[in-house]
């Protein structure tokens, strides 16, 4: 069943914010005097304590980088007030004020959770969220097999999403099925054109299809190509992370041979099933949050293999917390290995790009990404890379790496020689410098 009502504001996500401060209100109730002179304000006091505990301690645990709403860590707090209740207020509840707490716990961790969903927009509505949840198949995805086994060209219409298994080889890096957009233009005559190709890496927790429920990315390549003939590159969405919280910012270290697997074993095998062009002028890496990090890394580091970069709301290097954390976690303590992978450095060390084009994408409440940015479009502009900003209205979410892909996907064709060329999307609000 379809249920398109969004997590993400509306009267869903209100509605469980009133209810969890209804139920909490009941839960605690008035009881005697002992209690709210008491007890409350012990509960208030631990409440507020553990807030500002999850706050510290909660985020670098789980390596998040990006600050939290104020919101998610009230309702958490909620929701363990909820618990307290229940534990402090046992003896003198009945069992229905007993139920209404364990009610507003769950209320309240809900909300919570749906606080970091709002966020970074993973789910946008119910459906997104169960289709998610359940491991269901992204709609309308073909095998490899049907694709080569078909005898009409179904896929001339609006191309095909295909689901492929790329051999670890020679990266040995253990990763989910990836996907891969082939355009209308693939399935057209007796012999497949050799056509441009774009790796599309999504944030730090993310799955290969991130970027086509969330970021529309096969929509933004068919619109393009329905007004270029059926041209568009190939796009192909690859796993950076094996597992949804395996933050590997696309390098190689303890966490898999993530680099070696997007520069060595992707590219050759679409190459090989696909025929796409081994140039690398006809290769792009795009990229959001973490993923708009690894392009920006993967072209400076590997330019014999891609071409050009869209950095949608990437950080200035690799990174996992602070420098120390980094080295540690992501290249096993060793400085070497980070310097190797810290674009500012790399770009510095290679000396002159002789074609290295890209885009940096960053919302408008992004000063931080912004602000690095610049810093690396001034560093390529001095080793060739010609790069700028763009600052689109928006935040550090999926539905602003949405909008930001569909502008930006005109210049990336024009740069990968498809269609003929042509700009960026007209949006009413840019900037760019």
């Amino acid at each position: 069943m379809v249920v398109e009502v969004s997590l993400l504001t509306g009267w869903l996500p209100l509605t469980l914010q009133f209810a969890a401060g209804l139920a909490l209100i009941l839960a605690v109730g008035w009881r005697d005097f002992r209690w709210r002179t008491r007890r409350v304000p012990v509960i208030a006091a631990a409440t507020v304590l553990f807030g500002i505990l999850a706050a510290w301690v909660i985020s670098p645990a789980l390596g998040i980088t990006d600050p939290l709403p104020l919101k998610i860590w009230i309702w958490l707090s909620v929701a363990f007030g909820a618990l307290l209740v229940l534990a402090v207020g046992w003896s003198s509840a009945r069992w229905q004020r007993k139920l209404t707490a364990l009610v507003a716990a769950v209320l309240a961790a809900v909300v919570g959770a749906n606080g970091v969903n709002q966020f970074v927009g993973y789910f946008p509505t119910v459906n997104d969220a169960v289709a998610g949840l359940q491991g269901q198949k992204v709609p309308g995805q073909v095998s490899l097999a049907q694709v080569n086994g078909r005898s009409d060209p179904a896929g001339a219409r609006s191309g095909e999403l295909v689901v492929v298994t790329i051999p670890a080889v020679p990266s040995g890096f253990t990763h989910r099925q990836e996907l891969v957009y082939l355009p209308p233009v693939w399935f057209r005559g007796p012999h497949h054109p050799v056509l441009p190709a774009v790796e599309m890496i999504g944030a730090e927790h993310s799955k290969p299809e991130n970027w086509v429920r969330i970021g529309d990315a096969v929509k933004t390549a068919q619109a393009y190509a329905a007004g270029h003939h059926g041209l568009a590159p190939i796009l192909v969405f690859v796993d950076a992370t094996a597992v949804f919280s395996n933050d590997t910012e696309c390098v190689n270290g303890p966490h898999g041979q993530a680099e070696d697997h997007l520069f060595r074993d992707v590219p050759a095998y679409i190459s090989n099933t696909f025929g796409a062009s081994r140039n690398p002028r006809s290769w792009a890496v795009a990229g959001f949050s973490m993923g708009g990090t690894c392009a920006i890394g993967l072209t400076t580091e590997h330019p014999n293999t891609f071409g050009h970069f869209v950095d949608i709301s990437g950080d200035l290097f690799p990174n996992t917390g602070d420098k120390a954390q980094t080295i540690a976690n992501l290249f096993g303590g060793s400085a070497a290995a980070y310097a190797a992978h810290d674009p500012l450095t790399v770009i510095a060390r290679h000396g002159r790009y002789p074609a290295l084009t890209g885009r940096f994408l960053d919302g408008s409440d992004e000063k931080l990404h912004t602000k690095e940015a610049y810093q690396l479009v001034s560093a390529g502009k001095k080793h060739g890379i010609v790069s700028q900003v763009t600052i689109l209205p928006g935040t550090h979410n999926w539905q602003f790496a949405q909008e930001a892909f569909s502008y930006i996907f005109p210049w990336l064709c024009q740069q990968l020689g498809v269609g003929g060329g042509g700009q960026a999307g007209a949006h009413p609000l840019h900037r760019v410098a």
